[in-house]
This record gives structure tokens, C-alpha cells and sequence, in this order.
């Protein structure tokens, strides 16, 4: 595969198989059916199955895994998926919960994974913060990841569960991803009135500050506690004249990105 070239497909919710420079990335694994999920003291509706199974999809190079203590980041069929994976990458405490061949990166930390027939990619792992300043004692840790080809975070941004602050634009300040993978929807749970992924607000700044990038959001749909959908992303972008600039991926859209 050319390396100017990614292919996106959705599977549902956070979870994204990327083609790139001869290496399949899956993102957040979730395959489980609709249902209800027990994260720490909340319960998470899922709303839609994944669109294929983990079958359907076939090997796997690595897991880009931002955080695994919530189920729709991390569920059942996803845990069992990884201990299949030859390369998961997550944070380091969770990391530590895992184990097997869970690896964990702090943030700005650089590593380099190899596919099957040697094909290699830089990833880089970027701070996110899932809900306002204080959150994390109640969310946890997470990251995102940077992919580069020939050089660090050149190739691709997944921001992971986060919300725009100043973290996210370090990650702008520092590096020139072609394309930014957006965990939206303005998650609100029980937890209080505040939002723990970007809404929209959030992902116009964070186009904003990746001037040079195309964004494709995802985590818009198939739970309960996402408050905007890939259409409410596209409307507020469409308003602000962004509208070329973002695309919504759809759970079994399978998308070539130009880049």
C-alpha cells in the first residue's frame, strides 16, 4: 500500500481498523452486542453491534488502545482480542492491569512497531484528558496516539477520549499530522453536566489548530451516553465554512484517505 494512502473502517463506536505503510491498527476494540455495561459505579447502554465481527476484520498488526476502564473503549470481546495481538499499546497503568503483550507508553513517549512482512511504523503516544481540569481521579488515564512513517506524528493524529485543552494542542504545536482521528460525541454520563469527549466546540478548535489536516470523527453513535451525532459534528462544521474538512465515518463505511 502506498504510504500516501490510509483506509479507514469503521467497526462502531471507537473502534477503527487502519490500512497504512503495510500495517493493520485497530483502535479501542469493542465487539460486543447491544447492552449494558458496568464501568466502575456507572452503567453504559450500548446501542448497536459492531458492523463486522472480529473474524470478518483478520489480522491485526497492533492495538492502539487509549485507555481500558471504561467498556466502551474496552469490552469483553475486546479483551479477549487482544490477548490474540501480537502489539498492544495503552497507558502504563493499564498496561499494568493487562498484561500479556500490553505494552505501556507515557505521553511524548516514542516507540517503533513492525508488521508481518516488515513493514514498520512510528507511534507516538500524546496526552488526553477524558472531561474538564480534575476529572482524572474519576475517568483515569488515557492517551492518543501519533503514527509517523518517516518521521514522528507525521502521518496520523487519534486523539483518543479526550476534550480539547491544552494537551491536545501541545500535540498541534509540536507536530504535523495529515490526518486527525476525532473521538467526538460530547459523552455525558452521571458523573455531572460536563462533557468527557469533544463536542463540537471542542473538534472545531482542534481543526483549528491542525490546520494542514483532514478530520475524521468518530465515537458519535451507538451508546446512549453520547449527546451529539456525526451529524451534529457535520452541521457545526458546515456552519463555520469546515464543512470540506471533515468527514463522519458510518460503523462498515470503509473509507480510502488521501494524504
Amino acid at each position: 500500500m502506498n504510504e500516501s494512502t490510509v483506509t479507514l473502517t469503521l467497526i462502531g463506536g471507537p473502534t477503527v481498523l487502519i490500512e497504512t505503510g503495510g500495517l493493520r491498527l485497530l483502535t479501542d476494540p469493542t465487539f460486543d452486542p447491544p447492552g449494558s455495561y458496568q464501568s466502575g459505579p456507572l452503567t453504559l447502554q450500548k446501542k448497536a453491534g459492531p458492523a463486522l465481527s472480529v473474524a470478518e476484520i483478520g489480522h491485526v498488526d497492533a492495538v492502539l488502545l487509549s485507555h481500558d476502564q471504561h467498556a466502551d473503549n474496552l469490552d469483553p470481546a475486546g479483551r479477549a482480542l487482544i490477548g490474540e495481538i501480537p502489539t498492544v499499546l495503552t497507558t502504563r497503568i493499564g498496561a499494568e492491569r493487562l498484561g500479556g503483550t500490553t505494552r505501556g507508553l507515557s505521553p511524548w513517549e516514542t516507540i517503533e512497531i513492525k508488521g508481518a512482512g516488515g513493514a514498520k511504523l512510528i507511534v507516538t503516544a500524546t496526552p488526553a484528558r477524558h472531561g474538564p481540569v480534575g476529572i482524572e481521579p474519576m475517568t483515569g488515564d488515557v492517551i492518543g496516539f501519533l503514527l509517523g512513517i518517516k518521521k514522528p506524528g507525521d502521518l496520523i493524529y487519534v486523539t483518543g477520549d479526550t476534550v480539547w485543552y491544552e494537551g491536545v494542542a501541545e500535540v498541534a504545536r509540536r507536530y504535523q499530522p495529515r490526518l486527525v482521528i476525532l473521538f467526538a460525541g460530547s459523552a455525558k454520563t452521571a458523573r455531572g453536566p460536563f462533557h468527557l469527549t469533544m463536542d463540537s466546540n471542542d473538534a472545531i478548535e482542534t481543526a483549528y489548530a491542525f490546520k494542514g489536516a483532514q478530520i475524521v470523527a468518530v465515537h458519535t453513535d451507538g451508546w446512549a451516553h453520547f449527546t451529539e451525532s456525526g451529524e451534529d459534528l457535520a452541521k457545526a462544521f458546515g456552519a463555520l465554512g469546515l464543512g470540506g474538512r471533515l468527514q463522519v465515518l458510518k460503523a462498515g463505511m470503509t473509507v480510502p484517505v488521501a494524504l
